[in-house]
């Protein structure tokens, strides 16, 4: 049976106990793993390897002795539920092993799992799975998690989020690889482990995205904070493109432009909080009192403006307008 991306996922999430099995592929060996992780541990529990209910069988091995995928589905295991035998990386030379097996397996057997690479539709093995009534075949294909898996993921790692903060998650996931996204959850997860009754914010994502995007939002503000006007349009491209949220760079900018303020009403005092000291430093210097209390009087405008329920504009453009507003205000004499 073919799955479209829809009921794949409501299999991989509640797999069935008594069908012959499932076969993943795809061209990201990445995703087509993480599905077939999530399948396995919906299917067998948390304890399937220490109790021996599931049989990993490289493509490799089960090529020089077909034998070993019969053995597998049929071994009587020592501690009770369901098992299963994973078949890693299969392609056409392991194809007719499979079907065979496939034909003999009965219900009580250790279920099928395969993962494939990206399989043509005269596959051989597609074909089997595919036409079976009691096997399925999901294509996993380069298209980011959608809202729903998103909600899922959140859950499992248990967070919460809504709003802007879940915008700003289908952002990354557009951006991101899934092995990186995933990273970032669990990061997530252990960040407001110690603040488990809140929801997720913006500021928490801002602080555990992954570096490179730190290190772009980073640029953009220091470039802002420097009045190089000519150089944010590239930068901002390129934010967008690894899915940063306008908000959260409002909220970003916010947190500089303050820390610019703290740092020019108390000359000397220390700075904390910052990585280059020095340059903030430097950057107080050069705006001074009064023209940072204008420049955050601009950033909450906004902020005010992004978070307005009746916004039409894109948000990214408004918030682009606002840097360029800010490094040329900056770099004026009044």
């Amino acid at each position: 049976m073919k799955l479209g991306r829809r009921d794949g996922a409501g299999i991989v999430a509640k797999p069935p106990k008594d069908k012959l099995g499932l076969l993943l592929y795809g061209s990201d060996s990445m995703r087509v793993a993480l599905k077939r992780q999530e399948y396995l541990k919906a299917f067998l529990g948390p304890a399937a390897e220490e109790e021996m209910r599931l049989t990993r069988i490289p493509a490799g091995d089960l090529r020089r002795e077909p034998a070993l995928l019969m053995d597998a589905i049929k071994a009587v295991g020592f501690f009770p539920g369901p098992r299963a035998a994973f078949v890693e990386g299969a392609n056409e030379l392991v194809a007719q092993t499979i079907i065979e097996t496939m034909q003999d397996w009965r219900e009580g057997d250790a279920q099928l799992v395969i993962t494939a690479g990206d399989l043509k539709k005269t596959s051989k093995l597609l074909k089997a799975f595919e036409g079976h009534r009691e096997a399925y075949a999901w294509g996993i294909f380069d298209d980011p998690p959608d809202r729903a898996e998103i909600e899922r993921l959140l859950k499992e790692a248990k967070l919460q989020a809504e709003g802007p903060v879940l915008a700003a998650l289908e952002d990354l996931a557009r951006n991101l690889d899934p092995g990186d996204f995933r990273q970032t959850l669990e990061k997530l997860s252990l960040y407001k482990l110690s603040d488990t009754g809140t929801p997720v914010s913006l500021e928490d994502i801002a602080a555990c995205a992954p570096a490179s995007v730190e290190a772009a939002v980073d640029d953009i503000l220091n470039i802002v904070a420097e009045k190089h006007a000519t150089q944010i349009g590239p930068l901002m491209t390129r934010l967008q493109s690894q899915g940063v949220n306008a908000v959260t760079l409002s909220i970003m900018a916010m947190r500089h432009f303050r820390t610019l303020h703290r740092v020019a009403c108390n000359p000397g005092a220390p700075i904390w909080g910052v990585r280059d000291r020095d340059r903030v430093s430097r950057q107080s210097r050069d705006w001074g009192t009064a023209k940072l209390e204008t420049a955050l009087g601009i950033l909450t405008d906004t902020d005010l403006q992004l978070r307005s329920a009746g916004q039409t504009a894109p948000a990214m453009a408004i918030i682009e307008r606002t840097f360029i507003r800010l490094a040329m205000y900056g770099a004026s004499r009044g």
